[in-house]
Protein backbone atom coordinates (compact mmCIF):
# COMPACT_ATOMS: atom_id res chain seq x y z
CA UNK A 1 0.00 0.00 0.00
CA UNK A 2 1.39 3.36 -1.01
CA UNK A 3 0.94 6.36 1.20
CA UNK A 4 -0.21 9.76 0.01
CA UNK A 5 -0.06 13.10 1.81
CA UNK A 6 -0.94 16.51 0.41
CA UNK A 7 0.59 19.67 1.88
CA UNK A 8 -1.08 23.08 1.44
CA UNK A 9 0.47 26.50 1.88
CA UNK A 10 -2.65 27.93 3.56
CA UNK A 11 -5.18 26.84 6.18
CA UNK A 12 -8.20 24.73 5.24
CA UNK A 13 -6.48 23.08 2.27
CA UNK A 14 -6.09 26.31 0.31
CA UNK A 15 -3.25 27.78 -1.74
CA UNK A 16 -0.49 25.98 -3.57
CA UNK A 17 -0.25 22.27 -2.80
CA UNK A 18 2.25 19.45 -3.04
CA UNK A 19 1.31 15.75 -3.28
CA UNK A 20 3.84 13.38 -1.81
CA UNK A 21 3.88 9.58 -2.00
CA UNK A 22 7.39 8.90 -0.70
CA UNK A 23 10.13 10.51 1.38
CA UNK A 24 10.84 14.19 0.76
CA UNK A 25 14.00 15.58 2.36
CA UNK A 26 13.29 19.25 1.58
CA UNK A 27 9.83 20.57 0.74
CA UNK A 28 10.94 24.19 0.17
CA UNK A 29 11.11 23.73 -3.61
CA UNK A 30 7.48 22.53 -3.64
CA UNK A 31 5.75 24.82 -1.11
CA UNK A 32 7.04 27.87 0.76
CA UNK A 33 5.24 26.88 3.97
CA UNK A 34 2.72 24.31 5.14
CA UNK A 35 -0.36 25.47 7.03
CA UNK A 36 -2.60 22.43 6.47
CA UNK A 37 -2.37 18.89 5.13
CA UNK A 38 -4.41 15.83 4.28
CA UNK A 39 -3.19 12.25 4.64
CA UNK A 40 -5.19 10.26 2.09
CA UNK A 41 -3.51 6.92 2.78
CA UNK A 42 -0.70 5.47 4.83
CA UNK A 43 1.25 7.05 7.68
CA UNK A 44 3.96 9.70 7.63
CA UNK A 45 6.45 11.35 9.95
CA UNK A 46 6.74 15.07 9.34
CA UNK A 47 9.81 17.02 10.43
CA UNK A 48 10.49 20.58 11.51
CA UNK A 49 13.69 20.86 9.45
CA UNK A 50 14.96 19.55 6.10
CA UNK A 51 16.70 16.16 5.88
CA UNK A 52 14.40 14.52 8.45
CA UNK A 53 15.86 16.52 11.35
CA UNK A 54 14.45 18.31 14.37
CA UNK A 55 11.11 17.79 16.03
CA UNK A 56 8.92 15.10 14.49
CA UNK A 57 5.21 14.38 14.41
CA UNK A 58 3.32 11.22 13.40
CA UNK A 59 0.45 11.68 10.95
CA UNK A 60 -2.06 9.02 10.00
CA UNK A 61 -5.00 9.09 7.60
CA UNK A 62 -7.08 12.18 8.18
CA UNK A 63 -7.44 15.90 7.64
CA UNK A 64 -5.35 18.53 9.41
CA UNK A 65 -6.94 21.88 8.41
CA UNK A 66 -4.73 24.18 10.48
CA UNK A 67 -1.72 24.31 12.76
CA UNK A 68 -3.73 25.09 15.87
CA UNK A 69 -5.47 21.72 15.56
CA UNK A 70 -2.20 19.90 14.85
CA UNK A 71 -0.53 21.57 17.83
CA UNK A 72 -3.47 20.68 20.10
CA UNK A 73 -2.83 17.03 19.13
CA UNK A 74 0.81 17.28 20.17
CA UNK A 75 2.76 18.69 17.24
CA UNK A 76 5.40 20.98 18.75
CA UNK A 77 6.44 23.07 15.74
CA UNK A 78 4.75 25.36 13.23
CA UNK A 79 6.12 24.41 9.82
CA UNK A 80 6.84 21.15 8.05
CA UNK A 81 10.12 21.02 6.08
CA UNK A 82 10.50 17.30 5.30
CA UNK A 83 8.48 14.09 5.53
CA UNK A 84 9.04 10.36 5.52
CA UNK A 85 6.53 7.70 4.52
CA UNK A 86 6.28 4.87 7.04
CA UNK A 87 5.96 1.50 5.30
CA UNK A 88 3.28 -0.85 6.56
CA UNK A 89 4.68 -3.71 8.63
CA UNK A 90 2.96 -7.04 9.22
CA UNK A 91 4.48 -9.51 11.59
CA UNK A 92 6.22 -9.36 14.91
CA UNK A 93 7.80 -6.29 16.48
CA UNK A 94 11.16 -6.38 18.28
CA UNK A 95 13.39 -3.61 19.56
CA UNK A 96 16.22 -3.71 22.06
CA UNK A 97 16.65 -0.47 24.00
CA UNK A 98 19.80 0.60 25.84
CA UNK A 99 20.28 2.96 28.73
CA UNK A 100 23.36 4.63 27.18
CA UNK A 101 24.66 5.57 23.75
CA UNK A 102 26.48 2.94 21.66
CA UNK A 103 24.42 0.11 23.16
CA UNK A 104 25.83 0.62 26.65
CA UNK A 105 24.36 0.14 30.11
CA UNK A 106 21.24 -1.78 31.00
CA UNK A 107 19.23 -3.18 28.09
CA UNK A 108 15.76 -4.57 27.55
CA UNK A 109 14.07 -6.20 24.58
CA UNK A 110 10.56 -5.00 23.73
CA UNK A 111 7.97 -6.79 21.62
CA UNK A 112 4.98 -4.62 22.47
CA UNK A 113 4.17 -1.08 23.56
CA UNK A 114 5.79 0.19 26.75
CA UNK A 115 4.15 3.16 28.45
CA UNK A 116 6.99 3.66 30.95
CA UNK A 117 10.44 2.08 30.84
CA UNK A 118 10.97 3.19 34.45
CA UNK A 119 7.84 1.52 35.83
CA UNK A 120 8.04 -1.57 33.65
CA UNK A 121 11.78 -2.25 33.42
CA UNK A 122 13.42 0.00 36.05
CA UNK A 123 15.33 1.83 33.31
CA UNK A 124 15.83 5.55 33.85
CA UNK A 125 16.80 6.42 30.29
CA UNK A 126 17.04 5.19 26.69
CA UNK A 127 19.91 6.60 24.61
CA UNK A 128 20.30 3.97 21.85
CA UNK A 129 18.39 1.07 20.35
CA UNK A 130 18.42 -1.71 17.79
CA UNK A 131 15.13 -2.13 15.91
CA UNK A 132 15.04 -5.70 14.67
CA UNK A 133 11.41 -5.85 13.46
CA UNK A 134 8.72 -3.28 12.78
CA UNK A 135 8.52 0.48 13.01
CA UNK A 136 8.29 2.29 16.35
CA UNK A 137 7.60 5.69 17.89
CA UNK A 138 9.62 6.71 20.94
CA UNK A 139 8.33 9.41 23.31
CA UNK A 140 10.15 11.81 25.59
CA UNK A 141 7.76 11.22 28.50
CA UNK A 142 5.94 8.22 29.94
CA UNK A 143 2.46 7.35 28.62
CA UNK A 144 3.31 8.32 25.03
CA UNK A 145 3.58 12.07 25.66
CA UNK A 146 6.01 14.80 24.68
CA UNK A 147 8.31 14.96 21.69
CA UNK A 148 8.42 11.82 19.56
CA UNK A 149 10.96 10.14 17.33
CA UNK A 150 10.36 7.61 14.54
CA UNK A 151 12.58 4.51 14.67
CA UNK A 152 12.82 2.26 11.64
CA UNK A 153 14.67 -1.06 11.48
CA UNK A 154 18.39 -0.79 12.09
CA UNK A 155 20.97 0.12 14.71
CA UNK A 156 20.62 3.55 16.27
CA UNK A 157 23.79 4.17 18.30
CA UNK A 158 22.94 7.75 19.25
CA UNK A 159 19.80 9.84 18.96
CA UNK A 160 21.95 12.95 18.55
CA UNK A 161 22.31 11.97 14.88
CA UNK A 162 18.64 12.84 14.47
CA UNK A 163 18.93 16.14 16.35
CA UNK A 164 17.98 14.86 19.81
CA UNK A 165 20.80 15.75 22.20
CA UNK A 166 20.05 15.61 25.93
CA UNK A 167 16.66 14.00 25.26
CA UNK A 168 15.48 11.03 27.28
CA UNK A 169 12.97 8.66 25.76
CA UNK A 170 10.69 7.08 28.35
CA UNK A 171 7.94 5.27 26.38
CA UNK A 172 7.73 3.36 23.09
CA UNK A 173 4.82 2.41 20.83
CA UNK A 174 4.60 0.14 17.77
CA UNK A 175 3.23 1.59 14.54
CA UNK A 176 0.51 -0.96 13.89
CA UNK A 177 -1.78 -1.76 10.96
CA UNK A 178 -4.56 0.12 12.77
CA UNK A 179 -2.66 3.36 12.08
CA UNK A 180 -3.22 2.93 8.36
Amino acid sequence: MMGKIIFYEDKNFQGRSYECMSDCSDMSSHVSRCQSCRVESGCFMVYERPNFMGNQYFMKRGEYPDYMRMQSMGMMFDNIRSCRMIPMHRGQFRMKIYEKENFGGQSMELMDDCDSIMDRHRMSDCQSCNVMDGHWLMYEQPHFRGRMMYMRPGEHRSFRDQGFSNTRFMSMRRIMDSCY
